[in-house]
């Protein structure tokens, strides 16, 4: 019984997944004026975003940045340290389910990035000036699909104020960071947070049924 609920649940994780995409494919494969309108709407957000910058504000964002660097695999390796010291199973499931809900997250992206292969505003239009040039490819943002991910994962786990506030505004800052700095449209960065945030959630929902 518990083998039928559990791949119940992967197989909605599955279809929820791949109809997620769905309006990113509608929008892909929608009529060339549709297109052209968001197009239109990416560049002029990503302009104004730019013609704001300051060098203060651009080093705090650099920061937020490169933090997912950090931020990612410390969270989990944090847990998994308590958990081993406290000799606590309960952390030590939660330090997998985050590192799960990042990994599977970055998966999907990876895939879309393929599947997409979108161009860098400061490639797509000449006008928008990056902070620095990144060479793969832009739908969805990276940095907020797995920032979210990691974040709501750890807000799951951990449902208290003073977990939830600063993980959902290092993620935000993250997410924001990207289009600050150039590198990714305001569609990437929110399409990738909401797949992170979704994939934590439907992650989380496998995990209680095994329990």
């Amino acid at each position: 019984m518990q083998t039928a609920k559990k791949s119940q649940k992967i197989f909605i994780f599955i279809v929820l997944q791949l109809g997620f995409l769905f309006p990113a494919i509608v929008a892909a494969q929608d009529t060339l004026g549709f297109r052209l309108r968001m197009q239109r709407f990416d560049d002029n957000v990503m302009l104004d975003i730019a013609a704001h910058r300051t060098p203060k504000q651009t080093k705090v964002m650099l920061f937020f940045t490169h933090s997912l660097d950090y931020g990612n695999v410390a969270v989990p390796l944090v847990l998994l340290g308590g958990g081993i010291i406290r000799n606590d199973s309960q952390m030590r499931q939660n330090a997998l389910y985050v590192a799960s809900s990042t990994a599977v997250t970055a998966g999907v992206t990876l895939l879309l990035k393929t599947i997409f292969k979108r161009r860098r505003p400061f490639i797509q239009n000449l006008k928008i000036v990056a902070v620095y040039d990144p060479t793969s490819t832009s739908f969805p943002s990276g940095h907020s699909s797995t920032s979210f991910a990691t974040a709501t994962a750890l807000s799951s786990a951990y449902p208290k104020w003073y977990v939830v506030a600063p993980a959902m505004l290092w993620a935000g800052s993250v997410a924001y960071s990207r289009a600050y700095l150039g590198v990714h449209y305001m569609s990437d960065v929110t399409f990738g947070a909401s797949l992170g945030g979704a994939s934590a959630i439907l992650l989380r929902s496998i995990k209680k049924d095994r329990l």
